[in-house]
């Protein structure tokens, strides 16, 4: 059975985190058995949401790389920007975009408020923020028309009512396959007030 390059470098992106975690904690150590069935799975079923999509993606937070580096290689036509400001992280990340060869990623190494607006077609953040505060950072990267996909927790119904006391934006809700309380929020048209 031939293995696809996708399933290849999926594999050696795990190991990556499984040899760099003890020094730079990059997932829960109790997780680390859990890498391809809880984290590289939730995060492939953003890269099936969001086959439509086009144009540029910024993964904000993105610490260990879930899910930039996973929409990284299941969407090589995309070119994905990681915003990492922690330096430990953003050397982890360098190392698994060179040994992967993966030429459609930089590497941003700042404060996700700080950084120069991205004006991306596409933001996506995992464990990052409470949706309100994640909303302004998504607006500050998102180019006009854009979408972001926010992979959000069991409390994700009740930080969209609590967004929507500061944000207006139209949201689709994907249901997450590997934890029924989670979703992927798909939100678009995004402005203040």
């Amino acid at each position: 059975m031939t293995v696809s390059r996708e399933t290849e470098a999926l594999e050696q992106y795990a190991s990556l985190i499984r040899k760099w975690n003890p020094a730079i904690n990059l997932i829960a150590p109790s997780t680390l058995d859990e890498i391809e069935t809880r984290h590289v799975a939730d995060c492939q079923q953003l890269v099936k949401v969001s086959r439509e999509a086009t144009g540029s993606w910024v993964d904000l937070g993105s610490g260990s790389g879930l899910p930039g580096l996973v929409v990284a290689i299941g969407r090589a036509d995309l070119a994905v920007t990681l915003v990492e400001s922690d330096k430990r992280k953003a050397a982890f990340l360098r190392a698994v975009v060179r040994q992967l060869s993966l030429s459609n990623v930089r590497i941003v190494t700042e404060r996700i408020e700080e950084a120069i607006p991205l004006n991306s077609s596409n933001v996506s953040a995992r464990a990052l923020a409470p949706l309100p505060l994640l909303m302004s950072y998504v607006a500050r990267h998102l180019a006009e028309g854009g979408r972001a996909w926010l992979m959000k927790g069991r409390n994700w119904s009740s930080e969209v009512d609590e967004a929507r006391r500061q944000w207006r934006f139209n949201l689709w809700v994907h249901q997450s396959e590997t934890d029924p309380d989670a979703a992927i929020l798909e939100i678009a048209d995004i402005r203040h007030g």
